[in-house]
């Protein structure tokens, strides 16, 4: 699964990679470590609007919710059951890029992971790159606020990634710059699961 990510890169740099501008500039922090569990704004780039970069929150919050709790559980989407699962069945043709310069996992020692060893996961051609993302739109029922939240979009890991992710052996999907517009427009996501990748790297975090 992915729940750690990076995107430390300049501001600039991300809009020159994207192609896209951001909308509130001010918003964007650069980050060694975006906990997902703290369910903070990150750069998107949707289908919508696909020229421009906007902060959306990680955790998708499908419409017809009443509270934002079911957030916790829809970090990540699996792409293999993305049309079964209610909270995302009506997100599933609401494409999104999530914008990230690395993730990081946890290699399991022993058979409990209580021994883990930290890496930093990196594509080897793209220093700025996008996860395949599904999103949606939320109002608040309490306070009538809007947000515009996110779910990753995770498949079967690959050879590397089932080494390092040795206990759930699945990863994100990250996307070929070249595919980003398949993906926003909406090209079947079965397309997108492995062994659809891209070459990716990992390096030890002490």
């Amino acid at each position: 699964m992915c729940y750690r990510a990076k995107l430390n890169a300049k501001l600039s740099a991300i809009e020159r990679t994207l192609e896209a501008r951001f909308i509130e500039p001010e918003a964007y922090k650069p980050q060694l470590e975006i906990n997902a569990f703290t369910f903070s704004k990150t750069p998107v780039i949707s289908d919508e609007n696909q020229g421009e970069i906007q902060m959306f929150n990680w955790g998708l919050i499908p419409f017809w919710a009443k509270d934002d709790k079911i957030k916790k559980m829809t970090l990540n989407a699996k792409i293999e059951t993305i049309f079964e699962k209610p909270s995302f069945r009506n997100s599933v043709k609401k494409r999104c890029l999530i914008i990230a310069d690395g993730y990081y996992e946890w290699q399991w020692k022993d058979p409990k992971g209580k021994d883990k060893q930290k890496y930093l996961i990196t594509p080897t051609d793209q220093e700025i790159f996008a996860f395949a993302g599904i999103y949606s739109n939320w109002i608040n029922p309490q306070t009538n606020e809007a947000l515009n939240t996110y779910s990753i979009v995770t498949t079967e890991a690959n050879e590397l990634m089932a080494e390092i992710h040795n206990n759930k052996k699945r990863m994100p999907v990250v996307l070929k710059q070249k595919d980003h517009q398949a993906w926003l427009n909406g090209q079947d996501h079965s397309n997108f699961a492995f062994p659809y990748e891209v070459p990716l790297i990992a390096t030890e975090v002490a």
